[in-house]
């Protein structure tokens, strides 16, 4: 037997207008071969319509459809294929609240311009104010036959208050009424992922005061390199995430520009003023021409673009993460709130939430290729393609605003094993690059000391000790410049005291930087 919802992968994307129960069917015999799998799909397209009983026999439609509000010129109606393949509610009506603010203000111009009543236009505002409660409440019925969000809404409008419902559409298209309702969730959106980058710096800032002084290996080609402040690291991403912010409010200034008014592609005759509903929606103004209003995309391709590198940023945290809490780094431990465990293997704590960061920002990189792939090779001005620029939209933002959260929520439970990490600090010889400095200060050129060091640290590796613990007889017969100063040089303490130059990881340095976001986030040294 299968429920709807576990055969929800089999389905196409069809209406989800009605709230059809997860009735059990039969299997059809020969389910995944030839015929049989085609009699199925069949069944579960009746089903998501709501046209089955509970054995599976079809049933006569409840709903009968009606004419399209663009029906005028058309003598034959859609087939149900077409229909089902064609509808957008079934993920468009994400846009409610975007779609009815449109219209109010839209329904308000017309008023003010002397193209609808003041009695039509309270009327107007006052069922689209209705129809958003039943929405709301859950009471409002999504029709697939009335295809998107934009002839739901206002076909129920019709239905509730008749003719003067009809004038709302007066110098409107749905090709700048979506474009609005695009440009104002996008807006919303931004905000929202603005808010969570905010909480996941000041979650970092706050683990970093938290590990004050610790020291941990630096590494490049993941391999040991130099010794660096934790402190310093995790500010690193604190740096990229301030990036994001700024390429989302960079974003978020580009795309508000009012398209409403822009109609199909090239305006129209009637006595509006574009800029009456640009300042009522909160734009800056209206966009300058009508052809570009319709047709433009770039702002959804550049929020999309945003997340990706949000999420590749993440993504690299949490492969660094995942690594430090393996056995064979030990650097730190999630606690049991964040980790999961094996269903075979009883000893495992898997650091999962970052794993799942890691993976899903290939959704996310996914969703931008999309995008870009559909409005390649797209003509002036609007095409019915861009009904496809939601669904990887949604996708993005959704997904971004789930690995923000669980990120956040991961650094607010993990603890670095400070003895772990002293312990494993002195593999490596992470100090050979400071000791090129002390030669370069005893003026031999840079790349002389470069070859000094390396011969001293080849002859460490033969000893099978640290440069630390090579006597200064051992140095000076590898090059003489070598003095008794030179172990104040060895060792990384000593190394992180001698980084001075500016951003790097010296104490002085990192102390100034921590001072610098924790004035900028404003929290405190104490971590509160």
């Amino acid at each position: 037997m299968f429920s709807l919802a576990e055969s929800a992968v089999l389905k196409p994307r069809l209406a989800v207008c009605h709230q059809t129960p997860a009735t059990a069917i039969s299997r059809p015999r020969g389910l995944f071969l030839g015929g049989g799998f085609r009699v199925y799909c069949k069944l579960q397209q009746s089903m998501a319509s709501g046209d089955t009983e509970s054995d599976g026999k079809t049933k006569k439609k409840t709903m009968a459809k009606e004419n399209k509000l663009w029906g005028g010129r058309f003598e034959e109606s859609v087939t149900d294929a077409v229909e089902r393949f064609s509808e957008s509610v079934s993920f468009d009506k994400s846009l409610y609240k975007q779609d009815i603010a449109g219209s109010k203000a839209h329904a308000t111009m017309l008023a003010d311009q002397g193209l609808m009543t003041a009695s039509d236009r309270d009327s107007i505002i006052h069922g689209l104010e209705e129809i958003e409660r039943q929405i709301e409440s859950g009471e409002f019925i999504w029709r697939p036959d009335r295809e998107d969000v934009h002839m739901n809404i206002e076909a129920a409008l019709t239905d509730l208050m008749g003719e003067p419902a009809k004038k709302l559409h007066t110098a409107r298209s749905r090709n700048d009424q979506v474009i609005t309702d695009l440009r104002l969730w996008c807006r919303d959106a931004i905000d929202n992922i603005l808010e969570l980058i905010h909480g996941l710096q000041v979650a970092l800032i706050k683990l970093a005061i938290k590990n004050e002084g610790l020291i941990v290996p630096g590494y490049t080609h993941l391999q040991r390199a130099q010794p660096v402040l934790l402190q310093h690291l995790l500010l690193a991403y604190v740096e990229q995430l301030e990036r994001d912010s700024g390429r989302l409010l960079n974003c978020k200034e580009r795309l508000n520009f009012c398209p409403l008014g822009a109609c199909a592609l090239a305006g129209t005759g009637l006595p509006i003023n574009r800029f009456t509903t640009s300042d009522a929606l909160g734009f800056t103004a209206p966009l300058r021409n009508s052809i570009d209003a319709v047709s433009d995309r770039d702002f959804v391709i550049e929020l999309l673009s945003g997340n990706a590198i949000i999420a590749v940023h993440l993504s690299r945290l949490g492969e660094e993460w995942v690594l430090w809490a393996s056995e064979e780094f030990g650097f730190l431990t999630p606690s049991d709130s964040v980790s999961t465990g094996s269903s075979i293997m009883p000893q495992k704590k898997n650091p999962d939430p970052m794993e799942l960061v890691r993976g899903k920002s290939a959704r996310v990189i996914g969703d931008l290729t999309t995008l870009l792939v559909l409005c390649k090779g797209l003509p002036q001005a609007y095409n019915r393609d861009l009904q496809e620029d939601k669904e990887p939209l949604f996708d993005s933002v959704k997904t971004i605003i789930g690995m923000l959260e669980v990120t956040t929520e991961f650094a607010q439970n993990i603890t670095f094993n400070r003895q772990r990490i002293a312990h494993a600090l002195p593999a490596g010889y992470l100090d050979a690059t400071t000791v090129a400095d002390y030669l370069v200060k005893k003026g031999v050129p840079f790349r002389t000391s470069h070859d000094i060091v390396g011969r001293t640290v080849g002859y460490a590796v033969f000893k099978g000790c640290e440069l630390s613990q090579l006597t200064l007889q051992e140095l000076k017969s590898i090059n003489p410049v070598f003095e008794e100063d030179v172990y104040e040089f060895l060792g990384v303490e000593n190394c992180i005291k001698k980084f001075t130059s500016y951003g790097s990881t010296g104490m002085v340095c990192v102390a100034e930087q921590m001072s610098y976001w924790c004035e900028k986030l404003d929290i405190s040294k104490g971590g509160q």
